[in-house]
This record gives C-alpha cells, structure tokens and sequence, in this order.
C-alpha cells in the first residue's frame, strides 16, 4: 500500500499504476545497490508508475527514515522506508528503477518457500481465516518477556506506525494513541502499566509537555522521552522542569529511537 501511494503521488497528471509478479531463479548471487541476493527461487513483485521519477542523486537515500521527495507538508518521509522494514523482515529484498519523466519500478524479491501437504493446508487455513483485528501485532522477544511497556503519543500515524514498529521489533510492548487527550484516557484505567512514555511535543489540543506533566500527577516515577522536529531550545525550559525526561530528534534512526528508550529506562 505505501508503494501504491507513492506512486498515486508521482503522477499529479494521472497515469497507469501496474502490480505484477513473476518467478525467477537466480542461478548465482545477484549484487546490486549494496545488497547481494543469494542464489536460489524468489517471487518478484514489481510495482510501477508513469509519474514524475526519482533524481539519480535521490535513489540512495530513498529508503532512509524521513527522507521524502515531497515538498514540505506533503509526507512524512517514513513510507518507503516502512516498506523496505517490512521487506527485509520478512527475508526479502527490495531495489528500485526510475527515470525523470519516465516513472518508477520498485522491485521486491521475496524468498520462495517450498511447503509439504501438512504445512500447506495449515497455512490455507490460516489465509482464509477472517482478519478481524488486522493489523497484527508485532512479534515478542523469543523468551515471551517484553523489555517495557511503551506509551507511544503521536498524532502523524506514519510516523507512530514506523515508532511503534521500532520498539515492537526490539521487544517493547507497546501501546498508542494520536493524541495526548487519548493518551490520558489509556491511562485512566489503573490496571494499564507504562513503564515510559514517548511523545511528540507538538500536537493538535494538548502539547507533549502539558500531558505528560498531568500524567506524572499519578504515574511520578514514569520515563519519558520527549520528540520533536523543532529544536530543543524550544521548549528546553519546559522539559527541565519534568523530571527523568529526555530529548530525541526529529529525524531519527530506528536505533536511535531504540536506543534512547532502553536507556531512559535502565
């Protein structure tokens, strides 16, 4: 779906958008853009657009979290780059082709994975099963323990999906909400444990600060881990005065996201 989008969005004067699939066996490693594709069978599933193309000086970066093409207040920068998570999760690759003016070809290469008769009715039964509570969660750490539970505020929900995604990954639980009203009423109920919150701190009604300061009134020995394109200076006064809070950068790294926590938290 973000792949579609995007390429809704690079052809502002219509255009065809093509899905297709194929099988391909690479007979010996396939090198290209850094990353080697070892020999074997593969899915392909490409999906092109007509649109505007991606600058050869851009095609690099592309996959880089917040790095967008799009003029300011357009995109978040986080589409592509939760594609290529969900990608290389899933023991895939994924490679692009564009040229200005031309369009754009993402081309995803997906392992093919051969099923004896047992596994393969198991895995039909569990494809026609109804998806009621799509999408779902994350996988947990191996030994069953979450490392924290996570209380995620943002109000953009491409970046609260690639956050929560993040800290999910690395074995966080974590809970969301897209705004600081919804945020307080999650922890009304006094049975929800959080063990940190991460929170934006411009938003729509309340503001990071404000909400956490409220939250602290109850939950005081919570850690919190303030995000913000804006500069720290901004709002550093307001931060000092809420304690074993800390700062963290818009754009940030998946590892530095990852990072920030584990540490407010140990």
């Amino acid at each position: 779906m973000n792949l579609v989008v995007n390429a809704r969005d690079a052809m502002p004067d219509g255009g065809a958008i093509t899905i297709s699939t194929e099988a391909q066996s690479l007979t010996e490693p396939l090198e290209r853009a850094r990353a080697k594709v070892p020999a074997g069978d593969y899915v392909l599933v490409h999906v092109k657009d007509e649109g505007v193309g991606i600058p050869p000086e851009k095609q690099t970066q592309i996959f880089e979290p917040f790095f967008t093409t799009k003029k300011v207040g357009e995109g978040t920068g986080l589409g592509l780059s939760t594609a290529y998570g969900i990608v290389k999760q899933s023991g895939g690759f994924i490679f692009v082709d564009s040229a200005s003016g031309v369009g754009t070809t993402f081309t995803l290469y997906f392992p093919i994975v051969e099923l004896d008769e047992e596994e393969l009715e198991a895995a039909s039964t569990t494809a026609t099963a109804p998806h009621t509570d799509l999408p779902q969660p994350m996988p947990t750490p191996e030994d069953g323990e979450s490392k924290g539970t996570v209380l995620l505020v943002e109000d953009e929900a491409p970046v609260r999906a690639f956050a929560s995604r993040a800290l999910r990954l690395r074995g966080f639980t974590v809970l969301e909400a897209d705004s600081a009203e919804a945020a307080l009423s999650t922890l009304e109920d006094e049975t929800v444990h959080v063990d940190i919150f991460v929170t934006d701190v411009v938003m729509p009604g309340q503001d990071g600060p404000s909400w956490v300061r409220e939250a602290l009134r109850e939950r005081p020995a919570t850690k919190v881990v303030f995000v913000s394109g804006y500069a720290k200076e901004t709002f550093s006064d307001r931060q000092q005065a809420i304690p074993n809070s800390v700062f963290l950068p818009k754009p940030f790294s998946l590892n530095e996201l990852t990072n920030i926590v584990q540490d407010a938290l140990h």
